[in-house]
């Protein structure tokens, strides 16, 4: 039988061992969030090779993640892989909507279900971000495309009905997701019919001029 001092010695060498592989992967899951946030935002600026540069780089540091843990499976699901696959989900499905390209898997991404699912719900508020910053510029072309893709992006989220321990919460960020839904849908709502009322009055103030040209040509 093992002596007290081996049985200590075998805890100290596995929980070493548990230790470093979750110091190696925790940097990286830090990183790669902030890559995924600078792809956002130059998904944003319609920077579309910088997009691609981030996102391959977030891809490989979760990579690297899934193999520093691959023998520690209870600390790849304690959380933090989670997060880093959910904005990595979310860059890449909001990178795809604004450029107007097919939607990634989740087996493409190299990410589960619900990280990816999670990364959909607040894809939903960055589309936002991206229609306010349109309509502010003026540029309605496009916009109720957008918010059609996030209407039946809440479709299928509102339609997993599982618990929260299997979803990872998903049911708060689909309800995060509704209320940006309707506030964007009245935001649209409004700008299309300002949109088209100024149009009305710039052709209407076209045709009073166009007249008062040609009655001054007649006088």
């Amino acid at each position: 039988m093992p002596d007290i001092q081996t049985i200590g010695q075998g805890a100290q060498d596995y929980l070493a061992t548990k230790h470093s592989a979750r110091e190696r992967a925790l940097p990286k899951s830090r990183s790669a969030i902030r890559l995924c946030a600078n792809a956002i935002r130059a998904a944003h600026r319609g920077e579309v090779e910088q997009v691609t540069r981030l996102l391959t780089d977030a891809g490989a540091l979760l990579h690297e993640m899934a193999n520093d843990l691959r023998e520690h499976l209870d600390i790849f699901y304690a959380g933090f892989v989670a997060d880093a696959q959910k904005e990595y989900a979310e860059a890449a499905l909001t990178a795809a909507l604004i450029q107007r390209t097919p939607l990634p898997m989740p087996g493409e991404l190299g990410v589960e279900w619900s990280p990816y699912l999670n990364g959909m719900g607040e894809a939903i508020g960055e589309l936002r971000r991206y229609l306010l910053d349109r309509m502010r510029l003026g540029n309605m072309d496009g916009c109720e495309a957008l918010l059609a893709d996030m209407d039946e992006m809440y479709n299928v989220l509102i339609t997993l009905d599982f618990p929260d321990a299997i979803t990872g919460n998903l049911r708060r960020t689909t309800d995060a997701a509704r209320g940006i839904l309707e506030k964007t849908r009245g935001d649209l709502t409004l700008g299309v019919s300002q949109a088209r009322f100024t149009e009305t009055m710039t052709q209407l103030d076209s045709r009073l001029q166009s007249w008062g040209r040609a009655g001054a040509t007649d006088r």
